[in-house]
């Protein structure tokens, strides 16, 4: 069995081809992430995209260390993750603040609104607290309308301002997962 993430809405994709055309507009050209099917479409339209670089990670912790690669190189990275990756990468952030690297963090929140696992529960609530420990301001994004503007914000605070911005992409806007039979 695996999970699936079950739509909320009509408008499911609309509101993560923002994502994706804000990404493209900001200059994004590398993304890497962990697998995860609340950013699938997004991944998606990164790989068919000529331009941009999506890059699997076998952990999320090597998306920081791409992010100031990425940097260093002259190239503009988004790391996109899940909430429950976060604890992974605690670590590898005290390099984003000590060398003063610009970074952004799109993470789809797990153990919230409707989890069946109780595994993911302990994550969710600490993902805040924990970027803001690391220096990380933190965006929440819970409606579709939202996501365009909030995002095309945490774009200009980091490339612009050389922040580090997470974004954190409320479960109820990505829709239940549920258990699905392969």
């Amino acid at each position: 069995m695996s999970t699936q993430a079950a739509p909320n809405d009509s408008q499911t994709h609309a509101w993560q081809d923002d994502i994706f055309d804000v990404l493209k507009k900001g200059g994004i050209k590398q993304v890497s992430y962990v697998p995860d099917a609340g950013h699938a479409h997004v991944i998606r339209r990164v790989h068919a995209d000529p331009e941009m670089r999506g890059i699997v990670l076998t952990t999320e912790e090597e998306g920081v260390a791409i992010a100031a690669g990425a940097w260093l190189g002259g190239d503009r990275h988004a790391l996109l993750m899940q909430s429950s990756g976060v604890g992974n990468c605690i670590n590898m952030m005290s390099l984003l603040d000590s060398c003063r690297i610009p970074f952004l963090t799109l993470v789809t929140m797990r153990g919230e609104y409707a989890e069946f696992n109780p595994w993911q529960v302990p994550m969710s609530r600490a993902t805040q607290g924990v970027m803001e420990a690391m220096g990380i301001t933190v965006l929440r994004v819970s409606k579709p309308d939202e996501v365009e503007d909030v995002v095309s914000a945490a774009l200009d605070s980091v490339f612009q301002a050389g922040e580090r911005v997470a974004i954190l992409l409320s479960q109820s806007l990505i829709g239940r997962k549920k258990w699905v039979r392969n």
